[in-house]
């Protein structure tokens, strides 16, 4: 592991930190659905003592057939949105948050790499962050289009961490409303 790295990584440690006191603090339940990062966001938060309080669960929806069975994502859906793309994991936290009566959704779905998906112009290192929450029986979703170079597990973890960083943000303007 480079320096660099590592320095995402201890970022990212202490981010899971303020997520899991900010979840605690509004009594809030977060749900995640994981692609490129294939459990690594929910693995950061239970690392994080008393996570059990407020993280549901996490959804790794992998391939599309995951995404379909797990999410109940439509093919027609998927098939006109695409794996990778801001609609997709708009989609994802949605039913993150619905299948898990949860407060909050989040979900990541990108390209880490080497290879791309073989079917898209998106290169490796695109990726799509999204966050569902309810605010007086509303729901919300915001999703953000990202991009990071690197190796795949570089990748990876810059996007657990901006899911991470995505879900606080919300966090925060939920409080402020």
């Amino acid at each position: 592991m480079n320096s660099e790295q590592f320095f995402i990584e201890e970022q990212a440690e202490e981010a899971a930190v303020r997520l899991v006191e900010e979840l605690k603090g509004g009594h809030y339940l977060l749900s995640l659905a994981e692609s490129c990062t294939c459990g690594l966001v929910s693995d950061l938060i239970a690392r994080v003592s008393g996570a059990s309080a407020v993280l549901w669960g996490s959804f790794v929806c992998y391939s599309p057939e995951a995404k379909k069975r797990m999410l109940n994502i439509d093919g027609a859906f998927l098939e006109k949105y695409g794996l990778v793309s801001a609609e997709t994991a708009g989609e994802m936290a949605l039913r993150a948050l619905e299948a898990a009566d949860a407060d909050i959704g989040a979900s990541v779905t990108g390209l880490a790499g080497p290879l791309g998906d073989g079917k898209t112009a998106r290169p490796v290192g695109t990726v799509f962050a999204a966050v569902a929450y309810k605010v007086d029986g509303e729901v919300t979703v915001s999703v953000k289009p990202l991009f990071f170079r690197g190796t795949r597990a570089e990748i990876r973890i810059q996007a657990a961490l901006a899911v991470i960083n995505e879900t606080l943000k919300k966090l925060e303007m939920r409080e402020k409303k």
